[in-house]
């Protein structure tokens, strides 16, 4: 914790804040994306995509996970997605899974999650469209079935949304389905024909 609250602590001098960019971001947030991902620690948006401050506006929980439209109870998802499409006026949403995620380790284990019912119950919402998938997967500590499975699953959780459906209907929004592997680096796009895979640089 020391070396995070010393970095905090000297940011003025690492970074240019008298610079036009860092002024220009008082002014408001025009993010070109909204990325959804997990809230793992190795999984950081602005590494992988290389976005400057103000360029992503990110939604973070544990499996990346999307609830679906009309859930009972307040929701810091289904607020995050209508800010970022109503107010902000994102175009484009990117789900992003990783390999080595814990959440679907949880799931595809079938661990006992009883001494962590916030986990178990948030976990749930993922679990039953998911169910072949897990099923199905072998044991690869990775996870690459079921991380990519879940990312096809939050995405049709997505288009539940009202928003959603009326900027995909008349064209003013894309959804992107990513895999990210924490080990090599390598990110895996969803294509339409339903494969993951890692495209040319």
């Amino acid at each position: 914790m020391k070396a995070l609250l010393d970095r905090a602590r000297t940011l003025r001098t690492r970074v240019d804040f008298d610079s036009g960019e860092y002024r220009k971001l008082a002014e408001g947030q025009y993010p070109e994306a909204l990325f959804i991902t997990c809230s793992d620690s190795r999984v950081i948006p602005a590494l992988i995509t290389g976005a400057r401050p103000g360029e992503i506006f990110e939604l973070r929980n544990a499996g990346n996970i999307v609830p679906p439209y009309g859930r009972p109870g307040a929701s810091g998802e289904a607020a995050t997605i209508e800010y970022a499409l109503e107010v902000l006026g994102v175009q484009d949403i990117v789900v992003c899974g990783h390999s080595h995620c814990g959440a679907m380790g949880a799931l595809k284990s079938g661990d006992d999650l009883s001494a962590l019912p916030g986990v178990d119950a948030w976990l749930h919402i993922a679990r039953p469209e998911l169910t072949p998938v897990l099923e199905s997967a072998p044991d690869d500590p990775s996870l690459p079935e079921v991380s990519q499975g879940n990312v096809v699953n939050q995405l049709a959780a997505l288009r539940s949304y009202p928003v959603v459906r009326q900027r995909l209907d008349t064209g003013r929004l894309r959804l992107h389905g990513w895999y990210y592997e924490v080990d090599t680096g390598f990110v895996y796009e969803l294509g339409d024909d339903g494969a993951f895979r890692v495209h040319a640089a």
